[in-house]
């Protein structure tokens, strides 16, 4: 009998003509090695539909005659596209018997008004043996020597109708008897038994699965396979994270787990009777016949992952019992489960605390309202008296579990379960892990579960290659040269850091463009074009959010404070943030402190490097100073390359008009001057380097010296500024003359001491930082408790896009860093 294999083909691989024709390919190499056996299923949405009838009978419903006019159209259509017309009519000929079987019994139904678990199961029954007649036949048809077989004679059970238990003395006595002298390939039905007294059962949910199971361990065969629609056991559940992978081999004691966790590829107790005679399973996908497929055996695979698979289960309440009362009383938990299961309610999950003053369990959420009532009247009388608190039940959640047998005695990997969650901002509400440290499972928020089976699955599967989805609004110069620089770099990226950034939202002022997948960047402009909507922020945001991927980041390359009013929601929500944007840290102090607390709250990073000296490491130098137990003791710096332009070259021998214009046909300055000229975008810079020092400043309260004659701000165009500005050229040249004379230059120079900040025009000599400045360059000079004698400068361009989308490109893979 060792020379038996038993494969198992479930709706979807017989659900139509070119399905079942695909089969004999798959079927005669196994023939040439072993005794075939092929317990088949009924085809795809026969069962469903046998079910929609029979209850439309009982309901006095005459258009369920409507719906087994189908199930009839569809065996017949397949029945005369497999056969030529002659054996096709036989063949109908042959099933019509079954058939009007059916219609009498779901008319009698009908009339009778009762729909019987026993009846229910007998109308079911027809599905199996329908669509096995027809393999059975179509195999001879293709010359593989076939018969038939109807397992309700074979598997005996007790009557409990819709998941009936096996008699496994009898059922394996009937299988070896019936086997034995067989050597044809037997097409028998999947899901169906029967009583001692002949009445027909079903072996409930994964019935067919557990009829290969039952025949397979009779059998003692060399091999159960398990053909489906996917290639394998997945790591997690493929319509959730796309990049699920088959897993190649896993222990019997992994895959149930996996499947009572919710990998829907098998059903529990269809490996317990492959499990206790030591049979391998292998589940296979009859889409792509030649791929691997999973073996499970007795022992697991060695794994390059800690874990073996991620599984979850949707739609679970939790149900909490809590109270003083509890707190070292035997029994307690002894009463709430006994009377649950006398209810039948199934509990998926436990955890108590150790003080022993809670217990909670998790439960479908169909059943959590039964639960609550089973649990409510069990400790009636403790309620009463007080010593248990009213009975809570938390809804809308889901159960997500960490699975492997390599997860034993390997520090770290819980660690990384809930740092991985905890980055992305999905909070857990419960957790339970069994002493065999097989798995890990917690319960989560139910509209959370994709993010964090996504994160999970990069986290323990693809830990080295970090998958970032990048979400931009403002694609002008900035986020132009960043999205360049992100295409420059991507293979480098990839090759180097293992870093993939993917653009899943792009936005400029008119268009918004949302993308589960890549948006590529080559494209995205076009595409903002071609299928952008409307640009709404508060939209982008809601479809950012509903989106809800895995380690993202928002990026604002505006300088739009509208855009700045929604990052507490985005930090909220658990997404990072990059910017150059000055609006929100130079607004007011209440706000930039607000947005830095956020984003501590909900571990996620809020990096605004850009803000000041576009790519040059100010702020983090900063940061890094102060954490370091360094104390600021005042800061002077340019941070305006206009202003740095327009006194690194003015000289007593020019025009300071001239120099201006310079720089605005140079195009260092705004379009009207007098934005630069006024210094307010220094300030803000200034202000936040404050801020960063530890200060608790606002805008206003930086000194602006005046160094403008005011009359040049009146003029209401830009023309009529130049025009009186032309009036102080020999006030600026008298400036610039004074100075000389004393080997000194002018310098427009931000300075912050002792909790005040200032701006103002200043002559410095040779010895002094600013005076060897160039071009637009910006400088910063820290004087501090370690820096004192001489203060850390730090020097370099202070603007333009390439250097300031390189800065936010830096920050981005920073984050990346942190969150994988």
């Amino acid at each position: 009998m060792s020379h038996f294999i038993v494969l198992k083909f479930g709706g979807t691989s017989v659900g139509s003509a070119k399905r079942i024709q695909a089969l004999p390919a798959i079927i005669k190499p196994v023939c040439k090695s072993y005794r075939v056996i092929v317990v088949c299923s009924a085809m795809s949405g026969v069962t469903d539909l046998l079910i929609h009838a029979s209850e439309l009978a009982a309901a006095s419903d005459f258009t369920y005659s409507r719906v087994y006019d189908g199930i009839v159209d569809k065996h017949v259509n397949v029945i005369q596209q497999l056969f030529n017309s002659k054996d096709a009519q036989k063949l109908i000929v042959q099933i019509s018997k079954d058939l009007d079987s059916l219609h009498k019994l779901i008319l009698g139904v009908s009339y009778t008004g009762e729909l019987s678990a026993r009846t229910r199961d007998y109308i079911l029954s027809f599905g199996e043996r329908l669509s096995c007649q027809i393999i059975a036949a179509y195999f001879t048809s293709q010359k593989i020597k076939s018969q038939y077989v109807d397992m309700r004679s074979l598997i005996k059970t007790d009557e409990h109708f819709g998941e009936a238990l096996v008699d496994f003395d009898a059922t394996d006595k009937n299988i070896q008897t019936y086997f034995k002298d067989v050597n044809e390939v037997c097409v028998a039905t999947g899901f169906i038994s029967s009583t001692d007294k002949d009445i027909t059962t079903t072996l409930g949910r994964g019935g067919s699965d557990y009829t290969a199971a039952i025949i397979g361990a009779a059998l003692k065969s060399h091999e159960i396979q398990i053909w489906t629609d996917v290639s394998g056991v997945m790591t997690a559940d493929p319509s959730k994270v796309k990049q699920a992978m088959p897993i190649a081999q896993m222990s019997y004691i992994e895959a149930m787990e996996m499947c009572y966790f919710g990998a829907k590829v098998i059903h529990p107790p269809t490996i317990q009777p492959a499990l206790n005679k030591n049979i391998p399973l292998r589940i296979k996908n009859s889409m792509q016949p030649d791929d691997e497929g999973t073996y499970i055996t007795h022992v697991s695979a060695a794994n390059d992952h800690l874990i073996k698979g991620i599984s979850s289960i949707d739609n679970i309440n939790i149900v909490t019992i809590q109270g003083s009362g509890m707190v070292g009383v035997a029994g307690v938990a002894a009463r709430v489960f006994t009377a649950l299961a006398q209810h039948k309610i199934n509990v998926i999950l436990i955890t108590q605390g150790s003080s022993e003053h809670n217990i909670t369990f998790a439960v479908r959420q169909q059943d959590s309202a039964k639960a609550k009532k089973v649990v409510e009247k069990t400790f009636s009388l403790e309620l009463q008296l007080g010593l248990i608190e009213p009975v809570s039940v938390h809804q809308h959640l889901a159960i997500l579990a960490i699975i492997g047998e390599n997860m034993k005695n390997t520090p770290g990997v819980s660690g990384r379960l809930f740092q991985s969650l905890g980055k992305n901002g999905i909070s857990v509400i419960a957790t339970a892990q069994g002493s065999s440290e097989l798995n890990i499972s917690v319960v989560i928020k139910q509209e959370q579960l994709s993010k964090a089976l996504n994160t999970l699955h990069q986290a323990f599967f693809l830990s080295n290659h970090k998958s970032i989805h990048v979400f931009i609004v403002g694609v002008g110069l900035i986020g132009n040269k960043l999205m360049e620089q992100m295409n420059r770099n991507r293979q480098y990226l990839l090759d180097t850091h293992n870093i993939q950034l993917k653009i899943s939202g792009i936005a400029d002022s008119k268009l918004m463009l949302h993308s589960e997948n890549n948006i590529k960047v080559q494209n995205a402009k076009q595409m903002l074009q071609d299928s952008g909507e409307a640009m709404n922020m508060s939209k982008y945001v809601k479809r950012m959010l509903e989106l809800n991927l895995a380690n993202s980041v928002f990026v604002d390359c505006t300088a739009n404070d509208t855009v700045a009013k929604h990052y507490e929601k985005i930090l909220t929500s658990a997404i990072s943030i990059v910017t150059p944007n000055k609006a929100a840290n130079s607004g007011s102090y209440a706000d930039y402190k607000l947005l830095k607390d956020t984003a501590d709250k909900h571990h996620v990073k809020y990096l605004y490097e850009t803000n000041v000296g576009a790519g040059l490491p100010v702020i983090n130098t900063l940061k890094d100073l102060i954490i370091s137990g360094d104390r600021i003791i005042r800061i002077d710096a340019v941070l305006s390359g206009t202003l740095s332009f327009i006194f690194n070259t003015f000289n007593s021998n020019l025009k300071f008009s001239g120099v201006v214009m310079q720089a605005k046909e140079k195009g260092f300055t705004e379009p009207d001057p007098r934005d630069d000229l006024s210094c307010k975008d220094f300030a803000r810079k200034l202000l936040i380097l404050a801020r960063e020092s530890g200060t608790q400043i606002e805008l206003d309260e930086i000194v602006i010296h005046d160094w403008l004659p005011a009359e040049c701000m009146k003029p209401k165009d830009v023309a009529g500024f130049f025009e009186v500005l032309k009036k102080y050229d020999d006030h600026f040249s008298k400036l610039a003359l004074k100075a000389g004379k004393e080997n000194k230059v002018l310098r427009m120079i931000g300075s912050y001491i002792h909790g005040k900040a200032e701006m103002k025009l200043t002559a410095v000599d040779a010895t002094n930082p600013f005076y060897n400045l160039s071009g637009s360059d910006n400088l910063i000079a820290f004087t501090t408790q370690r820096y004192h004698s001489q203060p850390l400068v730090i020097k370099g361009p202070g603007a333009g896009a390439e250097v300031t989308a390189a800065g936010v490109l830096a920050e981005v893979i920073s984050i990346s860093n942190y969150l994988l």
